[in-house]
């Protein structure tokens, strides 16, 4: 049989981090083995859904690079893949169930159940449904039982888990699980209003969509002996099991939105591109060599193998994401990247500029950054005039000759033809070195006078890009305006 594997998310909120990790193991998998990824939305828990979450999920994993042979917005033969239009199918399922004494009604209402919670808690025993003590098929007669469904009393179907066994499965990144079932609750499959839980309706879509592996978070190991148990009930096959570690803060802590941003859309709002982002998250727990780090998808692809995750928690280090997003801005070609740095620079209200000028701009910038937009932060001078200068920065370099260097500074700038950063070196240098001075002595400076900053890419290499008639302007703007303020505060 083909690998069929889906990713199964609930739409309760905007894509998380551990989803695009869990959606992309599944994904490397199918496609490493030529076989279906599949987007199924589970959406019973209507109380809980999020208006708009379905369509970020699907954007998300779009931009990430994955895309889906089956799914709601794509079509298939085994749809519909939205949980809530097959409740048809779940009603149906459970009267197997119901049939086969493999699940059972219960009438309690909330507070009988708090109650019941109530009295095990006192007890020290830990809360779960006591089959014998509350109002269900096993305590009702049979008549009253029908004279409740008859009269539409509020009621759940639960699972009858057997009391005199264990439960085993095979996890393919753990082994032999085993569990006693009397530790298993007598879970609720269909709930009073129609909609089945994460349980029925999670084991349901896996056999009628021909699910064979099944790849998920560790959270959901001790819900499957339950899924175990009703694949028997149903004499289903049962597809292979893996659950993947979890994923920490750097200081061990469960990764939540207390801790920063871990939403997919946060990490692309921020500048993060997608290719960086699904290799970070590929190694979290796993990683195909020990001496390499930066891979590509095909790569990832060809690569993968559910036996070598790892079972301990994966930590989640932003500086090591920082670091190969770097890794990935000097790699790119630098016409994507221009055209991807456009909406920062519309965003930032910047004017507009060529595309070969902002290639330019990002070959003089992209060793001094780590994400794109930072570009406009670090390197805002190259698109708009400094507005500020660092005046202590111009202190420490201030000699009383220094106002009449940069008059003359200008007059020998005007006359660098082509002006490359090689001839504007040769003639800044020819002109310092004929005053007795170190190149220092006005390259500071005019870093100052160009940039507003003390820190940037090669001075000569700036300008070159900044192009004479910009660089000229800002020199005689400066000395007109700025420089007269300057030396009233220092003479």
């Amino acid at each position: 049989m083909s690998v069929r594997v889906r990713f199964a998310p609930s739409p309760t909120g905007f894509l998380h981090i551990g989803g695009l990790r869990t959606a992309l193991y599944n994904y490397l998998f199918a496609r490493h083995h030529g076989g279906q990824f599949i987007l199924r939305i589970e959406d019973t828990d209507q109380e809980r859904t999020v208006p708009g979450a379905v369509e970020n999920i699907i954007e998300m994993l779009r931009w990430a690079g994955l895309e889906f042979d089956e799914g709601p917005h794509v079509g298939g033969p085994y749809g519909p893949y939205v949980q809530s239009q097959r409740l048809e199918l779940y009603r149906q399922q459970v009267q197997v169930l119901l049939e086969r004494g493999a699940a059972y009604y219960a009438f309690d209402t909330p507070e009988e159940l708090e109650r019941m919670r109530a009295r095990q808690r006192a007890a020290g025993v830990a809360p779960k449904y006591d089959r014998f003590g509350m109002r269900n098929s096993f305590t009702l007669p049979e008549g009253e039982v029908q004279r409740l469904l008859a009269e539409g009393a509020p009621a759940v179907v639960r699972m009858a888990v057997p009391l005199d066994r264990t439960v085993s499965f095979t996890d393919v990144i753990r082994g032999v699980i085993t569990v006693n079932a009397r530790d298993l609750d007598d879970q609720v499959l269909l709930k009073s209003d129609g909609f089945p839980t994460y349980h029925l309706a999670n084991v349901v879509d896996d056999h009628f969509m021909r699910i064979t592996h099944v790849i998920r978070g560790e959270e959901w190991i001790p819900s499957t002996p339950k899924h175990v148990l009703l694949y028997e009930a149903f004499g289903w096959e049962m597809p292979q099991f893996a659950h993947l570690p979890l994923l920490l803060n750097p200081d061990r802590s469960k990764l939540s939105k207390r801790h920063g941003d871990v939403a997919v859309e946060d990490f692309r709002r921020q500048g993060y591109f997608p290719e960086a982002l699904v290799n970070f998250v590929a190694l979290l727990g796993w990683n195909p060599t020990a001496d390499r780090e930066i891979f590509s998808l095909p790569e990832l692809i060809a690569s993968f193998e559910l036996e070598r995750v790892n079972r301990a928690a994966a930590i989640v280090d932003r500086n090591k994401l920082d670091w190969m997003n770097a890794q990935y801005l000097r790699m790119l070609p630098l016409e994507r990247l221009a055209r991807e740095l456009q909406p920062w620079l519309r965003e930032a209200g910047y004017p507009e500029y060529p595309l070969e000028y902002l290639q330019r701009v990002i070959a003089l910038l992209r060793e001094r950054v780590t994400r794109l937009p930072e570009i406009l932060i670090f390197g805002d001078y190259m698109f708009v005039p400094p507005r500020h200068y660092d005046w202590e920065y111009l202190r420490k370099y201030w000699r009383p000759e220094l106002p009449e260097w940069l008059q003359q500074l200008l007059g020998e700038l005007e006359d660098v033809e082509p002006f490359t950063a090689e001839l504007i070196g040769q003639r800044v240098r020819s002109f310092i070195e004929a005053r007795g001075a170190t190149l220092r002595a006005i390259v500071h400076p005019l870093r100052l006078i160009l940039t507003g900053k003390s820190v940037g890419a090669g001075m000569f290499e700036t300008m070159e890009v900044l192009g004479k008639s910009e660089c000229l302007r800002r020199l005689h703007k400066f000395l007109q305006e700025q420089l007269p303020v300057l030396q009233a505060q220092l003479e």
